[in-house]
């Protein structure tokens, strides 16, 4: 009795436990098992629900075409799988694009996302991570013989891109890249990189407002490197998202529930037309040097540095500090002429206060901020602190790592409000702790909006 005799349900069965991979070499024994295989698109419908995520955001969404869908996951992890780094950077495009895709689309199902899991995999061996994520500009003054930077300025952004989605994780893995941090820190720092085309936040400088991927790279490995040598009672708590791989990759819940367009129905309530799930509470931190002549020395001093040439990698102290923010939407407007159009804006307010010092009066303020889509889609977080009196002093121009309601939350950059060329300014990041709704008090000076942050 041949294979392809026994009955259809029995084989179906055990063609599901095989690997995945080894479904194409099944289907190369004989022209009848190839027929067999190639057209059963059930068969690849559960293959790739057994491994991955299903693609599908909502139960009325079209059915994807499994097989390609499976195809391409399993052509990525060949690759990936591969000995040899020529092939990893020959295909790195491909590998990337398969990435995103599979970061897009995580979900979670008893708190676990199958997709995190295969992606965590993948680049559990170190040579994926110098082939594909260690290959932005960082790595030309800061990388190791096998980190080879991309040999464009697009592949170098987009390694930076997943190398953000990645994180910079504790232990051996993660040390790999915050020893690149004095580098990172060189380039946080510089405030040639704050100008107005660039809106002192993590933009490129041509302007268009695109993220500079390779900013947020650096800003996340400072950050990173403070959070694990900061006091040990505000590790746990305050410990960034991207400290673990690819962690925070799956939406909010939520997400799924707020319309995807601005509702017109005046009987709804604002927080269900936020797509960005604003109100709540949010854990920040924020560094600087500990000195601003430190600052001032490094950006001014008597060594002059070409235009097109970074400064030197530095190690001066820097001091983090930890805040607790509480957000509330408070309105929901069209997205403007020059705004992304896929998204409204939504205007906030909220308090911040300080956890190191209570009484810390950088830290203790009032806020109001926009969120609203960037032209590529990426979503921009601004934010002005208001302190006594109604005085404004500080501004945040920040990107939500991995898109709307992301748990990676927010990463960029603090500045004074006067965009102050000669600073003060540095790395900050915030994300949502709770959905809780709580209570902010506004005084009608804070309510006003701004047109343009």
């Amino acid at each position: 009795m041949e294979l392809l005799d026994v009955c259809y349900e029995v084989l179906i069965r055990i063609l599901e436990e095989v690997n995945p991979e080894d479904l194409a070499a099944c289907a190369r024994t004989s022209l009848g098992f190839r027929h067999f295989i190639k057209e059963n698109q059930l068969l690849f419908k559960t293959h790739y629900l057994k491994h991955f995520d299903d693609p599908r955001q909502r139960s009325s969404d079209p059915e994807p075409s499994w097989k390609a869908e499976l195809q391409r996951v399993v052509k990525c992890q060949k690759i990936l799988q591969s000995n040899s780094m020529e092939v990893k950077r020959e295909y790195f495009k491909f590998v990337a694009k398969t990435i995103e895709s599979l970061v897009e689309t995580a979900s979670e199902t008893r708190g676990e996302s199958l997709n995190r899991s295969q992606l965590i995999t993948f680049f559990d061996n170190p040579g994926n991570l110098d082939a594909i994520l260690f290959r932005s500009s960082l790595f030309q003054r800061a990388g190791t013989d096998s980190q080879v930077p991309a040999d464009n300025e697009a592949d170098q952004q987009l390694s930076a891109k997943l190398h953000c989605l990645y994180g910079v994780p504790l232990g051996p893995i993660g040390r790999r890249s915050l020893s690149t941090h004095p580098y990172a820190r060189s380039r946080v720092y510089d405030l040639r990189n704050y100008t107005d085309n660039t809106r002192w936040g993590p933009f490129r400088e041509d302007g268009s407002m695109k993220v500079h991927w390779e900013m947020l790279e650096a800003i996340m490995i400072v950050l990173g490197y403070n959070s694990g040598t900061c006091c040990q009672r505000f590790i746990h708590r305050f410990k960034p998202v991207w400290c673990d791989q690819f962690g925070g990759i799956v939406k909010s819940r939520l997400a799924t529930q707020y319309p995807p367009t601005l509702p017109i129905e005046p009987d709804i309530p604002l927080e269900l037309k936020d797509p960005y799930n604003i109100s709540g509470i949010w854990l920040r931190i924020v560094c600087f040097l500990v000195d601003y002549n430190d600052l001032y020395a490094f950006n001014f001093g008597s060594t002059n540095v070409p235009a097109d040439q970074p400064r030197g990698p530095i190690t001066t102290e820097e001091v983090i500090r930890h805040i607790i923010m509480r957000f509330k939407v408070t309105k929901i407007e069209p997205a403007g002429q020059f705004d992304n159009q896929a998204l409204p804006v939504a205007h906030f307010t909220g308090s911040s206060r300080s956890v190191d010092a209570p009484w810390d009066p950088n830290a203790n303020s009032r806020i109001r901020g926009i969120v609203r889509l960037n032209p590529e889609g990426e979503v921009r977080w601004t934010t002005v602190s208001i302190f006594y009196g109604g005085e404004e002093r500080w501004r945040s121009e920040g990107i939500q790592v991995g898109g709307p309601n992301s748990k990676r939350g927010v990463i960029g950059t603090w500045f004074d409000k006067d965009y102050d060329l000669h600073g003060p300014a540095g790395p900050t990041a915030f994300w949502k702790a709770s959905d809780r709704q709580l209570h902010v008090d506004v005084d009608a000076e804070e309510t006003d909006e701004e047109s343009d942050p």
